[in-house]
């Protein structure tokens, strides 16, 4: 029983979607190593943990997200079936999962570093505040990408130890992409939104004008990218990688009309998939094989 309840938690939360933002954390912490001159001993632990952290601390904030937006989710079409508004999962469960994910996630700060164990509550509430902001901003689609994108900076302190500035570059690409990701798939829920008096920039703008804007933040998603990449000093195969991102951002636009969004799912979890996963191979690929400056 507790299996299949774990089972339809991670299915809840959508367990396996966990790849678009760990391999922009793993390529923080890679970056950190990279700056400390590749002397960082223990990286295999720290990069294990940091997986751990990253992985408690999306689940801990799905799952609190499921919880706040129970009973919106069950007047919605889309999401009626979901696993609590549907009583698959009791409410009670999905607290102790979500008590149980944020302890995992406070145990991997205090096996990082002492830094890491002081913010992990802040990182907490950042995570947790996403889920109340749709119902008061229509920038809750920049707040979940902050969410996401205080990831690379929080991997840099968990290899550091401190907090570089340039690592923000990648903290805001990342926040700019999550945004820009949101907001196109957001645009199926227009009508929704408007009926329940919910926030987005859809309901705000329109779904011409909303994807004009995710379109604008995926280019300063490029923008900062280049950036990182001038001050990092990092070579052509970050560069390549850059490019890559661009390609596939580009075509993911190209699959979602303002009048045909039957395509959203495979902009959203498939292409954006492609994105992290190719982002942290072209940059590692740089990271391992390039000396700094070249």
């Amino acid at each position: 029983m507790i299996l299949h309840r774990l089972r339809l938690t991670l299915e809840m939360i959508k367990f396996e979607h966990s790849v678009f933002a760990l391999p922009f954390a793993l390529t923080g912490a890679l970056l950190a190593f990279r700056e400390g001159g590749f002397g960082t001993s223990g990286l295999w632990r720290t990069l294990l943990w940091i997986a751990v952290a990253m992985v408690g601390a999306r689940s801990a904030a799905m799952t609190f997200n499921r919880l706040v937006d129970a009973q919106i989710d069950g007047r919605n079409p889309r999401t009626r079936m979901r696993q609590l508004p549907a009583g698959l999962l009791s409410s009670r469960f999905a607290w102790v999962f979500v008590l149980g994910s944020s302890a995992a996630f406070v145990l991997a700060a205090w096996q990082l570093n002492r830094l890491c164990l002081l913010l992990s509550p802040l990182a907490l509430a950042i995570v947790f505040l996403y889920s109340f902001t749709k119902r008061f901003t229509a920038f809750s689609h920049l707040v979940l990408g902050f969410s996401l994108g205080i990831a690379p900076a929080a991997a840099w302190i968990a290899v550091r130890g401190s907090l570089d500035p340039r690592i923000l570059w990648l903290t805001a690409a990342v926040t700019f992409w999550t945004g820009g990701f949101d907001v196109i798939y957001s645009c199926q829920d227009y009508e929704f939104d408007r009926a329940e008096g919910l926030y987005s920039l859809p309901h705000r703008l329109g779904i011409a004008r909303a994807l004009h804007v995710a379109q604008a933040l995926h280019l300063l998603m490029v923008v900062c990218l280049l950036a990182l990449v001038w001050s990092l000093r990092l070579g052509m195969l970050a560069l390549a990688g850059v490019g890559a991102i661009a390609a596939l951002l580009i075509y993911e636009h190209r699959l979602v009309k303002p009048n045909d969004l039957s395509r959203v799912n495979a902009a959203f979890f498939t292409m954006n998939g492609y994105v992290s996963v190719l982002f942290f191979v072209f940059w590692a690929a740089d990271i391992f094989l390039l000396k700094p400056g070249v």
